[in-house]
């Protein structure tokens, strides 16, 4: 049955959002987003409201939270009660045995490898790879090309930059941002920005 779908954030990420849904087959109703004051046309559907209209909708579909920013996301998604939408791209290739948390995107071409666990409202970015075993903490964002190699943990509220690479059996904890490029050898114990190869910490 076709889930009828309700984004929250009328913006790039959501444009990508809904390209997925409807590749899954299911019904973009609309976006929600704060920015705006009256309906208008977007990206083949509308902007039906802002953020509290929500309740207008709750009964009969779904929702995602389509913004980037970890914090943002987190409070938005901490403050509603309602049936959270999975978006997985078909081209996502995941195990059988992988665990995929509401909420949650994983987009184009992305990998998650047998028995790895995704938190809730993670985004799982283009061509990302998430190796076997590895367990990846609530609201994260693993960007564009982003590989987390096998048997690793990344926290909560983490944003692991395009590219970026955390090597095997290596944990990050929460709310680190790991710059774009760079290559996590050792265990990261402290929240920071951490940049290079091997990423060092800059704050």
């Amino acid at each position: 049955m076709n889930k009828r779908v309700v984004i929250i954030g009328a913006g790039g990420h959501g444009k990508v959002i809904a390209d997925i849904a409807r590749a899954c087959g299911d019904i973009v109703v609309g976006f929600l987003d704060d920015a705006y004051d009256k309906e208008t046309d977007f990206y083949g559907t509308r902007i039906i409201g802002k953020t509290d209209l929500y309740v207008n909708y709750k009964c009969d579909c779904e929702f995602i939270v389509a913004i980037g920013s970890n914090s943002i996301r987190k409070r938005i998604a901490d403050d509603l009660s309602v049936n959270w939408y999975t978006a997985v791209h078909p081209s996502a290739q995941i195990s059988k045995s992988a665990e995929i948390g509401e909420g949650t995107t994983v987009m184009p071409n992305a990998v998650v490898n047998a028995d790895t666990v995704i938190g809730r409202h993670c985004i799982i970015n283009t061509g990302a790879v998430i190796e076997h075993d590895c367990e990846i903490g609530d609201y994260t964002h693993i960007s564009p090309r982003g590989v987390v190699c096998g048997v690793s943990k990344v926290g909560k509220n983490v944003w692991l930059g395009a590219g970026s690479i955390v090597i095997h059996v290596k944990s990050v904890c929460d709310d680190v941002v790991v710059g774009a490029g760079s290559v996590v050898t050792k265990s990261i114990e402290e929240k920071g920005t951490y940049v290079g190869i091997p990423c060092k910490r800059i704050d």
